[in-house]
């Protein structure tokens, strides 16, 4: 079904027309929503610290967790405290309960990606399907300012700066809304933005009607790093050495597209392995006994197949990438809007 309606939505401006009437319906509810919460019928909910959004218009992979890490890095190098909040998806237990991420957690217990991002920074993690109270439960940590991972959506927690990730690759599709496209609000949302973040070169035919935001945009690219062993024998190694090699490359990430781009581009022969997001994969969907063929995998996908690995099974982190005008742009806004925060608290 993912494939398929990825298909639908990236397929062109004509795709997914026969899943509008469903769409309007979704963008009248939304609409409403987001009117209830304006003109105060619902109400927003502040915390006691300054929180960051870091989220996107779309569904699917644009970038927004290494996003993240690399903000909470950046704020943790300037002496700020902090904290991360998700909702965990893909975890067991989808309750509004509080759960603190270790970084020996279970990433069904807590999700994969809250779990990289403590593994990558060390701040202290929450997740809950209630985002209001895993940002209040991370004030008890004595946290400065808190990010959440995702949550644009979710007007409930009120927000100081608002960070839209797009994916330049894929744009907004076929700029239709869910489910006859990929938009979770219209992109008349983006002028709500304090910064707007473009993962890669804006290729995509829907940023060239991209309505003008208020906030800066900012160029962004994903780095991979050295190749690791999932269960974490053997000294990494620089990805070129596997260039001109055939490899098995699995991905269960929102745009794993993305993830066979960058190993081609470096040179290696992939033959794909394309998941739905979160997968839990299983030792046996990934033996491959036909051949000894390396099998790489994100980051992401490797936090859930720890459990089982073999020493075939490698995988490629990332890391987000900022030119010197771009970054400091972007934490001097993000700086600036912590500061006026404090002040107002």
């Amino acid at each position: 079904m993912q494939k398929g309606l990825t298909q639908l939505w990236y397929g062109g401006s004509g795709a997914g027309a026969v899943l509008q009437p469903l769409a309007w319906l979704y963008g009248a509810v939304t609409r409403a929503r987001r009117r209830g919460y304006a003109r105060g019928w619902l109400r927003s909910e502040r915390v006691a610290k300054p929180v960051i959004v870091v989220g996107n218009l779309t569904v699917g992979g644009t970038g927004k967790t290494p996003l993240v890490i690399w903000l909470a890095r950046e704020l943790t190098e300037r002496g700020f405290k902090v904290g991360i909040v998700s909702r965990g998806f893909g975890r067991r237990a989808r309750d509004a309960t509080p759960s603190t991420v270790r970084a020996d957690s279970n990433w069904r217990d807590v999700g994969d990606e809250p779990l990289l991002i403590r593994q990558r920074t060390g701040c202290p993690t929450v997740v809950a399907t209630d985002r209001v109270a895993a940002a209040r439960a991370l004030v008890t940590h004595d946290v400065d300012v808190i990010v959440a991972d995702d949550g644009l959506q979710h007007l409930r927690l009120a927000r100081d700066i608002e960070i839209v990730v797009i994916d330049g690759a894929r744009g907004f599709g076929n700029g239709r809304l869910l489910p006859a496209g990929p938009l979770r609000e219209a992109v008349q949302g983006i002028e709500r933005a304090d910064l707007v973040v473009v993962n890669g070169a804006a290729a995509h035919a829907s940023l060239a009607r991209l309505p003008p935001p208020r906030a800066p945009l900012v160029a962004m690219h994903l780095l991979p790093g050295e190749v690791h062993r999932i269960d974490e024998l053997g000294a990494p190694f620089p990805l070129a050495q596997l260039a001109g090699r055939r490899v098995h490359a699995v991905a269960g990430i929102g745009n794993p597209a993305r993830f066979f781009r960058e190993l081609r581009a470096h040179g290696l022969e992939v033959l794909e392995h394309a998941f739905p997001d979160h997968h839990p994969f299983t030792k046996a969907e990934l033996l491959y006994p036909a051949d000894d063929l390396p099998i790489l995998m994100t980051e992401k996908d490797a936090i859930r197949c720890r459990a089982f690995a073999t020493s075939r099974m490698l995988y490629v982190p990332v890391t987000a990438d900022l030119g010197p005008a771009d970054r400091r742009v972007l934490i001097e806004r993000v700086c600036a809007g912590i500061a006026v925060s404090a002040r107002t608290r």
